[in-house]
């Protein structure tokens, strides 16, 4: 390497993710994966490991008393953000005072929400949450629901609704598969899309409702039910493929924020189904996707049956959710605009330290 290219390299903006990368299950992981594998233009990517498997507390601690050592030896004329991936409970407390010990460092921040029950954590914990945002340059939400909860922290200059984005797929041999993926349980739905599956009779015929993810819930589970295979938790490329192969997915859930499943779904040119909760609706709307009212199995048989029974139908939703998910959620679509907010808080921090003469070691 040139010394030019090393000082090219050396100059390049640090984008630090606060969370976890690799093979684990959950949304918040594959969106930090995804951060990681994309080539962005003007900053590098890392990931500072912050926690382990959910509810090891031990590992938690450890990993993140190891991450704000390497926080307290970041020097501040470096230019670089920390970013706090955030959903509710522990992460608010660990990931969020990371970057309260990073703003009172001087190091640029940025709170990116995500967590199905963001806005009932909010209102049991307003000095948690009001903390945190308020240590933040900027704030990446999820949904406009989110984006209301913010907004009675921080002001709404510093709020920006930017969607998960993921990488599209190859073109594969579809085939009558209705995907489900996520822990299987309550809060996805899994007893209602069981009732609708039921309900469905001769539609389903020839059709299977492939059911993927860990299951939390075992005494909602049906494991006789007619055409349906519980296949538990996948490696993420082996979900993917999954998707490859449907026709359609579905995801029935009772709070959400934005699932990285939708999205990959639509990516793979799957019919999507799913229920108004989060920023589910305003995805799926206007054809890209059929929203039937969380908890309502009557209403999800009568989706599901319009579509099983309708090829037609069904290709054309899956056709506008592909066209949808290239304009507005493909990760060329959104990671610049995510690039930019870094680069934001990045350059904004550092005019601040320059006017108010502050002095970096």
């Amino acid at each position: 390497m040139s010394a030019a290219t090393a000082a090219s390299t050396a100059s390049r903006p640090i984008v630090h993710h606060l969370g976890r990368g690799g093979e684990v299950a959950g949304g918040m992981t594959q969106v930090v994966n995804g951060y990681l594998e994309w080539p962005f233009e003007h900053v590098d990517t890392r990931v500072i490991v912050t926690r382990g498997d959910p509810g090891d507390s031990v590992a938690a601690a450890r990993l993140a008393a190891r991450a704000a050592v390497q926080i307290s030896g970041m020097r501040r004329s470096t230019p670089q953000v920390i970013v706090g991936h955030l959903s509710e409970g522990g992460s608010f407390l660990r990931e969020g005072s990371l970057l309260r010990m990073a703003k009172a460092r001087g190091i640029p921040t940025i709170a990116h929400l995500h967590g199905s029950s963001f806005a009932e954590f909010a209102d049991r914990r307003p000095g948690v949450v009001g903390g945190v945002l308020r240590a933040s340059d900027r704030v990446i939400s999820l949904s406009e629901e989110s984006s209301e909860v913010a907004a009675r922290f921080v002001e709404r200059e510093r709020i920006e609704l930017v969607p998960n984005a993921i990488a599209g797929s190859l073109p594969s041999a579809k085939q009558p598969i209705v995907a489900f993926g996520g822990v299987v349980g309550y809060r996805k739905g899994i007893d209602v899309l069981q009732r609708a599956w039921a309900d469905l009779g001769a539609a389903k015929r020839g059709w299977r409702l492939v059911i993927a993810g860990p299951i939390r819930d075992e005494h909602l589970v049906d494991r006789d039910a007619e055409g349906v295979e519980f296949v538990g938790s996948l490696p993420h490329d082996e979900l993917m493929t999954l998707l490859d192969t449907s026709l359609v997915a579905v995801l029935p859930s009772r709070e959400e924020a934005m699932p990285m499943f939708i999205l990959e779904a639509l990516a793979r040119r799957c019919c999507v189904i799913s229920t108004d909760v989060g920023g589910i609706e305003a995805v799926l709307r206007d054809g890209a996707g059929v929203v039937v009212p969380p908890g309502d199995a009557d209403a999800l048989a009568a989706a599901l049956r319009s579509v099983l029974g309708d090829p037609e139908r069904l290709d054309a939703i899956a056709a506008e959710g592909s066209r949808v998910f290239e304009e507005r959620f493909s990760a060329s679509a959104v990671f610049p605009r995510v690039e930019s907010l870094w680069l934001d808080a990045i350059n904004g921090r550092r005019t601040r330290s320059l006017v108010s003469g502050s002095t970096a070691v």
